[in-house]
């Protein structure tokens, strides 16, 4: 395993605390009783119904009535689980560490009375055989437009309050763990890039992705992306093609294409953070979720080429396009693809309703990513880093450039596959940069901007 795996199982002893005020049952000796006995209190006065990036539903009421309605239909019509989930319930069962924490995170839930009610009073998923039921189900649905937002992220809706607790935690911090919901991931991942997943891009008034709602939402469509109205399902081969869509040539031009210092939007995506000075090592999964350079890296010794220098962070929407563009012009001098984490979130954000929005900067160091280095033609920005990290469902990160290649500026660099996430710009700290983020302020109710439009001039 790499050095990062290493370190999420080092962060687990290292945090020593869950959401809220829980105690972590990490490491040998855990005492689960002591950590069932207490489950986690839901944050006052925190507000619940923001879906950042319009993943899960903005009605919390929406939410609450597709899990119901999911749950109802698995208890009504129980079926076989697919290989890969029966795998994943087999490690649970059988490894004794993982078996503690997938009871600790369901025992550890606030709620009325034991395995009914989530923190909000609402039906919830009761245990670990419900929630293997609840993701089985997934594997052969695709994402149905909803006005209100839409779920987009099912299996990230089946796990929204465990994936909260000090189990939970512990859990999605797991190599194991990890391994199994990556083959879970692709497993699903194949049905949405199958014809079989088309069925929602029909016209449907509420639930298609050409019907009357959808149209209201995204009136300009034909005119911007790429389809064929005349074609069943506008051209698209599957659901997966739907989402990777690309604009019609000549709607996002590059912003000053002769001029190396104007750097530009590498993903349509709204501003999230902006941090300087940011250090090798540093505790990343505290409140403020300050940027760790190595753990970003996965301990690449390049790492320390950055250290004290900038990161411009932004996250993608639903309805967002969602392939990667060169912010500068240069050529590719190495590509990694790191496994990480799915569901793992901070716990300093406690229960986060729209997991893991709240966690934006800690999964840059835990979550599964991929990290593009440029050598920039402009002598000023020199070697550079994107880096895109997969959120929840949206894990599969595709790099499409080689090493050696040569890219213009807002060339196609990569892109993620069955939705969008968040991103990063990595500069070093001799160079000093001018944001432009267009009149707004950086964070989650923040708009998108363009992508290869302006982002940053060196200064």
């Amino acid at each position: 395993m790499t050095h990062a795996t290493t370190s999420r199982r080092d962060l687990i002893k290292l945090v020593g605390m869950g959401a809220g005020a829980a105690a972590l049952p990490f490491g040998v000796g855990g005492n689960a009783e002591a950590t069932t006995a207490a489950p986690v209190a839901l944050p006052a006065g925190r507000p619940v119904p923001y879906r950042v990036g319009k993943w899960l539903p903005s009605d919390q009421a929406v939410l609450d009535r597709w899990l119901e309605d999911q749950i109802r239909a698995v208890d009504a019509n129980p079926v076989p689980l697919r290989p890969v989930v029966q795998e994943f319930k087999e490690l649970i069962e059988s490894d004794p560490e993982i078996y503690m924490f997938f009871h600790q995170m369901f025992a550890q839930l606030p709620r009325g009375s034991q395995f009914e009610d989530d923190p909000t009073g609402n039906p919830q998923v009761r245990d670990y055989g419900l929630m293997l039921k609840l993701i089985n189900s997934i594997l052969t649905t695709a994402p149905a437009f909803n006005k209100t937002g839409l779920v987009g992220f099912p299996i990230n809706a089946i796990l929204d309050w465990p994936m909260g607790t000090s189990g939970g935690f512990a859990a999605f911090l797991n190599d194991k763990v990890n391994a199994r919901l990556k083959r879970i991931l692709d497993e699903w991942g194949r049905f949405l890039s199958s014809p079989n997943s088309c069925y929602v891009l029909d016209d449907d008034p509420t639930s298609g992705w050409f019907g009357r709602d959808a149209q209201a939402a995204m009136p300009d469509f034909v005119k911007e992306f790429q389809c064929d109205p005349a074609k069943v399902y506008n051209g698209f081969t599957s659901w997966d093609d739907f989402f990777t869509r690309q604009f019609r040539d000549g709607l996002r031009p590059v912003a000053s294409p002769g001029n190396d210092g104007i750097i530009v939007n590498a993903c349509e995506s709204a501003p999230f953070r902006i941090a300087e000075d940011v250090k090798l090592s540093d505790r990343f999964w505290i409140k403020a979720q300050p940027y760790s350079l190595r753990h970003m890296f996965a301990d690449d010794p390049v790492c320390e080429e950055f250290v004290g220098g900038t990161i411009y962070q932004a996250f993608l929407s639903a309805f967002s396009y969602h392939r990667w563009h060169s912010p500068v012009s240069g050529t590719i001098v190495k590509k990694t693809v790191i496994d990480g984490s799915y569901y793992s979130e901070t716990p300093a954000v406690g229960f986060d309703p729209a997991a893991p929005n709240d966690s934006q900067g800690y999964i840059t160091e835990v979550a599964a990513r991929a990290l593009v280095q440029i050598q920039a033609d402009d002598p000023r920005i020199g070697l550079m880093g994107f880096l895109a990290i997969g959120m929840a469902e949206v894990s599969t990160c595709d790099v499409t450039v080689t090493v050696g290649q040569h890219v213009k500026k807002g060339d196609e660099i990569g892109m993620f596959h069955f939705g969008g996430s968040t991103h990063c710009l990595i500069f070093r700290p001799e160079l000093k940069l001018a944001f432009d983020l267009h009149g707004q302020k950086p964070g989650l109710d923040s708009e998108n901007i363009k992508i290869n439009d302006v982002i940053a001039r060196v200064r």
